[in-house]
C-alpha cells in the first residue's frame, strides 16, 4: 500500500507541475481543485458500483450452490429408496417368470390363430397362386404369395422367439410351406421373361412391364424390413432378401450382351462383307433400343432406378467387350478399316449416340473409348503392314497385266483425245484412290500415313516399269516382227508417263495438306526423273526403230547412186512421216520432244554420211550438183520437220541450216577463198574437230595436202567464239577411216 502511495503523489506532483508551469497559472488554482475533486467524486462513484455489482453476483452463486446442494442431497436420498425397493422385488420377478411364459405362449397362439385360416388354405392357396401365374396374372400371384409368405415367416419368427435352438419344429414349418419356394421360383422365371423382353413388351404391353417392376419393388420393401428386423431379433425368414432388383438388372445386363453378340449372322467363309453387316447391325439395334429405353421404357421404372442411364451403361459396356474381341481376332486390312472407323466415328456419330433423339442424356464427349489407344495403335500398325504387302503385290499384279497387253495383236485403247494408253495408270491410281478414301473415314493423320505409303511403293514400282520397258524393247530386237504392235503399245507406256506425273499432282493436292507438302518433294522429284528416263528411253527406243529402217537409205547418202540421182532423202522423209503418224498419239510434252530429237538424229546422220567420205568429187560441176542436192535435200528435211512440229513453237530450222554451210563449203569454186569458207563453218559450229574438216575437203576433192594442213594449223590457232545457244552436234560425229596425221601424210 506504502508503495501505491507513493506511487498516487508523485503522479500528482507530476499533474500539478505540468498545471503550474506559468505564473498566470496560480490564478486558475481554485478551478483546478474543484475539477479535480469532480473527477475524485466520479472515480469513486463508479467504484462502488463496480465493488456492489460484484458483490450482488457472489450472493446469487452462493445461494444457487446451497439450493444445489439440497436437490444432490434429495436425489441420493431418491436413489436409495429405489436400491431398497429393487432388492425387495427380485424375488417377486422371479415368481412372475410363469407368467412371462404364459404371455409368450400366448403371443404364439394367438399369432397361430390368426394365421390358421391360412395354414389349413396353404395347398389351396398355393393351386391358385400357379394357376395365376400361368394365366400370367402376376400381381394377383404375387399377392397371394405375400400372404403365404406373411403366414409362414410370422410363425417362425414366434417360434424363434420362443424357442430359437427348436430347429425340429422350424423345419416342420418350412416344410409343411415348401411348394411356396417352388411358387416363388416360378413367378421369378415369369419376371425375368418379362424384363429380358422388356424393350418389346414396352412397345406391347407396357402394364406388364410396370407390374413386374411393382412386384420387385413389393420384394425389395420386404427386403428391407426383414434385414431391419434381424439386426433387432437376428431372425431371418429363409430365402431372405431375394434381392430381386439387383437380378433384375444381372439379367438386362446379360439380355443386352446376348443381344449385342448375337448379331453376328454371317462368318468371312460365307460372306466377306461380314463384319460391315455385323457393326450395321448393331448399330440399328443399339440405336433402336436406345431410343425405345428413353421414350417409353423410362416411364415404367420408379425415377431413382436411372434405367436409361444404367442401360446405356450396360449397351456401352456390352460394345466395348464386343469390340476388343472383334479387335483380338486375325483381322483382313478391309476388316480392320470398317472396325475402326465404326469405333472412332460412327459410335459417337448423329448415326448413332450422336443422335439428336438421345440427347441430352447421352453426351457423346462423356463417352469412355471402346477400344484403348494402345489396341487403336496395333490395329493401325498392322492395317499399315498389311496395306503394304496389299499395294506391292496389287502393283505387282497390275504391271504383269499390263506386260500381257504390250503383246497383244490388236492396238492399245485411246483416250477422248486420241492418244494411246493402257489401263495400268487408272488401275494404280484407283486403287490409291479407294484406300485413302478409306483411311479418311478413320482420320486425318492416318490418311497422311496411307498417301506417304502409296507413292513410296510407286516409286519403287516405276523403277520396276522402267526396267520392264527396257526388257520389252531388248525381246523387240530380237525379232522385229514381234510383238505385231510394239510401236503403238511403247507410244502407249510413254503416255503412260505423263498419266502417272498428272495423277501424282492430283492425288497429292487431293489428300495432302499444304503443310505437308515439303516431306513429299524428294519423293515426288524422283517420280518425276523416274518417268521422264521412262518416257525418253521410250521415245529413243522408237527412233531406234525408225532409224533401223532408214539404214538402208542412210546408207545411199553422199555416193555415186546419190549423185546420180537417188530417192533416198524423199524415201527417208516418208519413212519418218510415216512413223510420225503413229508417233501423234504421242503426248505433247514428249512428242514435241521426240520430233527434236528425230530431226537431230536426222541431221547426225546425214552429216555422218558426208563425214564417211563415202564420196570425192572430181570437178566443180560434181561439187556444184552435190551441194545443190544437199541444199535441196537441206530443205526437204526442213519442210518435214516444220510440218511435224506444227503448233510445237519450235525453231525446226538451225540444224538444216548445218546442212547448207557444208553445202557451202563443198560448191566454193575458188579454192583461194576455202580457208574463209572453212573459218566460217568453225565459228559457226565450234565443236567441230580437225577430223571433219579434213574429211570435209577430202570430199570436195580438190584440196591439196599442204591446203589441207595449213587451213587446219591456221584455224586452230585461230580463236574461238561459240554461240552460248549452239548445241553440239559434231561431237556425236566420228570419222571412222583415216586420222589427221595419216591423212597429212
Amino acid at each position: 500500500m506504502e508503495e501505491t502511495d507513493r506511487e498516487a503523489v508523485a503522479t500528482a506532483v507530476q499533474r500539478v507541475a505540468g498545471m503550474l508551469q506559468r505564473p498566470d497559472q496560480l490564478d486558475k488554482v481554485e478551478q483546478y481543485r474543484r475539477r479535480e475533486a469532480r473527477k475524485k467524486a466520479s472515480v469513486e462513484a463508479r467504484l462502488k458500483a463496480a465493488i456492489q455489482s460484484q458483490l450482488d453476483g457472489v450472493r446469487t452463486g452462493l445461494s444457487q450452490l446451497h439450493n444445489a446442494l439440497n436437490d444432490v442431497k434429495d436425489i441420493q436420498q431418491s436413489l436409495i429408496d429405489v436400491n431398497k425397493d429393487w432388492r425387495q422385488s427380485i424375488n417377486t420377478i422371479e415368481n412372475l417368470k410363469d407368467v412371462k411364459d404364459a404371455v409368450v405362449q400366448h403371443s404364439q397362439l394367438a399369432a397361430a390363430v390368426e394365421n390358421l385360416k391360412n395354414i389349413f388354405s396353404v395347398p389351396e392357396i398355393v393351386r391358385e397362386t400357379h394357376d395365376l401365374t400361368e394365366r400370367g396374372e402376376l400381381l394377383h400371384a404375387h399377392r397371394k404369395l405375400m400372404d403365404l409368405e406373411c403366414s409362414r415367416d410370422n410363425l417362425m419368427y414366434e417360434q424363434y422367439r420362443m424357442d430359437s435352438k427348436n430347429t425340429h419344429d422350424m423345419n416342420l414349418i418350412h416344410t409343411y410351406f415348401g411348394d411356396m419356394q417352388k411358387l416363388s421360383e416360378e413367378l421369378a422365371k415369369q419376371l425375368w421373361m418379362v424384363v429380358q423382353r422388356s424393350l418389346v413388351t414396352v412397345r406391347r404391353d407396357p402394364t406388364l412391364l410396370v407390374s413386374v417392376v411393382r412386384i420387385i419393388e413389393r420384394e425389395e420393401k420386404i427386403d428391407r424390413r426383414m434385414l431391419d428386423r434381424k439386426k433387432q431379433t437376428g431372425f431371418i425368414p429363409p430365402g431372405r432378401p431375394k434381392k430381386w432388383k439387383e437380378k433384375m438388372f444381372n439379367i438386362l445386363e446379360r439380355t443386352v450382351s446376348t443381344r449385342i453378340e448375337g448379331t453376328q449372322a454371317d462368318t468371312r467363309e460365307s460372306d466377306k462383307m461380314w463384319l460391315v453387316r455385323h457393326l450395321e447391325i448393331i448399330r440399328k439395334y443399339v440405336l433402336d433400343d436406345l431410343l425405345v429405353a428413353k421414350t417409353l421404357l423410362d416411364q415404367c421404372f420408379p425415377p431413382h432406378y436411372d434405367i436409361f442411364n444404367r442401360l446405356l451403361n450396360m449397351y456401352h459396356q456390352a460394345l466395348a467387350t464386343r469390340m476388343q474381341e472383334l479387335a483380338a481376332e486375325d483381322l483382313e486390312a478391309n476388316e480392320i478399316v470398317s472396325l475402326l472407323t465404326w469405333v472412332l466415328n460412327t459410335y459417337t456419330s448423329a448415326e448413332m449416340m450422336g443422335n439428336s433423339e438421345l440427347s441430352p442424356e447421352v453426351d457423346v464427349n462423356s463417352l469412355d473409348d471402346l477400344i484403348s489407344q494402345n489396341v487403336v495403335d496395333q490395329l493401325l500398325s498392322k492395317y499399315m503392314s498389311t496395306l503394304t504387302s496389299n499395294i506391292i503385290g496389287w502393283l505387282r499384279k497390275a504391271l504383269e497385266t499390263d506386260k500381257k497387253d504390250w503383246i497383244k495383236e490388236t492396238e492399245p485403247e485411246a483416250d477422248q483425245d486420241g492418244y494411246y494408253q493402257t489401263t495400268l495408270p487408272a488401275i494404280v491410281f484407283q486403287m490409291f484412290e479407294q484406300n485413302l478414301q478409306v483411311a479418311a473415314q478413320i482420320n486425318e493423320d492416318l490418311k497422311t500415313k496411307v498417301l506417304i505409303l502409296c507413292l513410296q511403293q510407286m516409286n519403287s514400282f516405276l523403277t520396276r516399269y522402267k526396267d520392264e520397258a527396257q526388257l520389252y524393247k531388248e525381246d523387240h530386237l530380237k525379232n522385229r516382227q514381234y510383238p505385231q504392235c510394239y510401236v503403238q503399245y511403247m507410244i502407249a507406256v510413254i503416255n503412260n508417263c505423263q498419266t502417272f506425273k498428272e495423277s501424282i499432282i492430283s492425288l497429292k493436292r487431293k489428300y495432302l495438306k499444304s503443310d505437308m507438302e515439303d516431306t513429299l518433294s524428294i519423293s515426288h522429284a524422283n517420280m518425276d526423273a523416274t518417268l521422264d528416263i521412262i518416257a525418253k528411253e521410250g521415245c529413243s527406243s522408237l527412233l531406234d526403230e525408225v532409224f533401223m529402217d532408214l539404214e538402208p537409205h542412210l546408207n545411199e547418202l553422199m555416193t555415186k547412186k546419190w549423185l546420180m540421182g537417188s530417192n533416198a532423202v524423199g524415201t527417208i522423209c516418208v519413212t519418218v512421216e510415216d512413223y510420225f503418224n503413229d508417233f501423234a498419239k504421242i503426248k505433247k510434252p514428249y512428242k514435241k520432244t521426240m520430233t527434236l530429237e528425230a530431226h537431230r538424229r536426222v541431221v547426225v546422220e546425214y552429216i555422218r554420211a558426208i563425214m564417211l567420205k563415202r564420196i570425192s568429187f572430181k570437178n566443180a560441176e560434181e561439187r556444184k550438183e552435190g551441194a545443190e542436192r544437199m541444199i535441196k535435200e537441206a530443205e526437204q528435211f526442213r519442210f518435214l520437220f516444220k510440218k511435224l512440229a506444227a503448233g510445237s513453237g519450235e525453231d525446226t530450222e538451225g540444224l538444216c541450216d548445218i546442212i547448207e554451210a557444208i553445202a557451202e563449203v563443198i560448191k566454193l569454186t575458188d579454192p583461194s577463198l576455202l580457208y574463209l569458207e572453212v573459218s566460217t563453218l568453225v565459228s559457226k559450229y565450234p565443236d567441230i574437230r580437225d577430223d571433219h574438216i579434213a574429211a570435209l575437203l577430202t570430199v570436195r576433192g580438190d584440196a591439196s595436202r599442204d591446203m589441207k594442213q595449213t587451213i587446219i594449223e591456221t584455224l586452230d590457232q585461230g580463236p574461238s567464239q561459240p554461240n552460248p545457244n549452239y548445241v553440239p552436234i559434231f561431237k556425236e560425229i566420228t570419222v571412222p577411216t583415216l586420222t589427221v596425221p595419216k591423212l597429212l601424210k
